[in-house]
């Protein structure tokens, strides 16, 4: 057949090989040529990119163009050459991190440092808490990010609730899924669209073998959107974040940040410090309050 050209989106990618989606199909693709030339400082394309192809007379394709990417969960990969950018997922329209009320319980210094890690990434975010049926009062434990301005969802399985806000939030929408194992991630998906967890849990399960290996990269279809689970934000590292940035990745903060006495204030120990104020009036939460200090003083966050 003669050569087409088409748009779409990278929906799979593995050793060099993308499988783009367009209004003719899916076309397993390669990066042309003149795309690798220079010295490649981060992935020319990734899973979630927008790609301008060509379809050859064989059917496969060749990516031509990538379209700038409005943002990127990404993080450097040391190289012979140097550090490397590894986009683990371009576009998102949000991160859904899912957190258990119970069994397992709750880890939410490790939820704060996803928040983080999205903050500074600049990506919407959604808390989704799940297994509400096996907590008096969910909101007790989820609560606090509410009133921090987060978007919370409750969910359960076993009665349905919030599967219907959670679908809706889905949406249209390119999500990044993330949380600890046991947490029911895998069950919400298949609750949502039978068979969409058992899909992404292959996938991730391919991901965690590969550390060191080939990876294959992969989003599902999903209400007119995407859903990518993206494990390991646990080790993605704030690697360009000094400090003194950190208070402006805890929304309850960076507005009193311009009220202390000192420009650089560490917001532990300084006179005149507005969070130390607003801790001892109670009008931060500790517990988010110690998160902050603990992800200040990581020497690698």
């Amino acid at each position: 057949m003669a050569e087409q050209t088409a748009q779409g989106i990278i929906v799979k990618a593995q050793s060099g090989f993308f499988w783009v989606e367009t209004e003719l199909g899916v076309v397993v693709c390669q990066l042309r040529g003149k795309l690798k030339r220079g010295r490649a400082v981060g992935d020319l394309a990734a899973l979630g990119d927008w790609a301008q192809i060509t379809i050859l007379d064989d059917g496969s394709g060749a990516i031509e163009s990538v379209r700038e990417r409005k943002r990127e969960i990404s993080r450097l990969d040391p190289r012979p050459n140097g550090l490397y950018r590894q986009i683990l997922l371009a576009n998102p329209d949000q991160a859904v991190f899912v957190f258990a009320c119970a069994n397992p319980a709750p880890k939410l210094r490790m939820l704060d440092r996803f928040l983080v890690v999205a903050e500074k990434q600049k990506i919407p975010i959604v808390v989704v808490a799940n297994k509400i049926d096996l907590a008096e009062n969910p909101r007790e434990i989820f609560g606090v990010y509410e009133t921090v301005g987060y978007r919370v969802i409750y969910t359960s399985t076993k009665s349905g609730a919030g599967l219907d806000e959670l679908r809706e939030r889905l949406r249209n929408q390119i999500s990044a899924f993330a949380g600890p194992s046991g947490v029911g991630k895998s069950s919400l998906l298949n609750a949502l669209q039978p068979g969409l967890g058992l899909a992404v849990n292959e996938i991730s399960a391919a991901m965690k073998k590969g550390r060191h290996t080939t990876v294959v990269r992969q989003m599902f279809s999903f209400e007119g959107g995407y859903v990518a689970d993206t494990p390991g934000w646990k080790s993605l590292a704030l690697w360009d974040t000094e400090p003194e940035e950190m208070d402006a990745y805890f929304p309850e903060l960076r507005n009193l940040v311009a009220h202390c006495q000192f420009s650089d204030c560490s917001h532990q120990h300084e006179p005149g410090c507005a969070v130390l104020a607003a801790l001892k009036e109670g009008t931060i939460y500790p517990e988010r309050y110690e998160s902050f200090v603990r992800l200040r003083s990581e020497k690698n966050f």
